[in-house]
């Protein structure tokens, strides 16, 4: 299928694989769909999960929170934003963020422009558990993904 066609993804398609926060991430448009433009996912967040510190070389990244509520880190901004709410990160900034929920949240992620699909599908072909620092790193940043510091609520760094 090419991004010059119109598609659709129907609820429960798409391609599901295990998430970087270990609850299911589903691919809902990915490079080829959409002819590069963009990157689309839905991707379920456990309790108190979330990414580490981080940016993305390349790409710009957008949130719709669908359940639960999350706490935000841009640069120097940090807030807590509830389901229906929308954020957009440009690429180059330090971001992560944080399900503040005692059960999974959801949230639609876009990418543009599109490839960030590839870290999510490389990090799934991990073992299920506890990630090597390094292992995590070098992925990111073949992803054009630089990791800058812990998780939110981490106490400890990646190192």
């Amino acid at each position: 299928m090419s991004g010059s066609t119109a598609f659709i993804v129907n609820p429960g398609e798409g391609h599901v694989i295990r998430g970087p926060a270990g609850g299911p991430a589903t691919v809902k448009a990915r490079t080829e769909t959409t002819n590069g433009s963009f990157t689309l996912l839905e991707v379920s967040i456990g309790p108190k999960e979330g990414p580490p510190l981080h940016s993305h070389r390349r790409e710009d990244e957008m949130w719709y929170i669908l359940e639960s509520n999350f706490r935000f880190i841009a640069d120097d901004q940090i807030f807590v934003a509830e389901p229906g709410t929308f954020f957009f990160v440009p690429r180059q900034t330090a971001h992560c963020f944080q399900n503040l929920g005692d059960s999974p949240g959801k949230l639609l992620v876009m990418f543009t422009p599109s490839g960030m699909e590839r870290f999510f599908e490389e990090h799934a072909e991990l073992p299920a558990g506890p990630v090597d620092p390094d292992r995590y790193r070098e992925i990111a940043h073949n992803s054009w993904m630089d990791v800058l510091g812990p998780p939110l609520g981490q106490l400890r760094p990646l190192d």
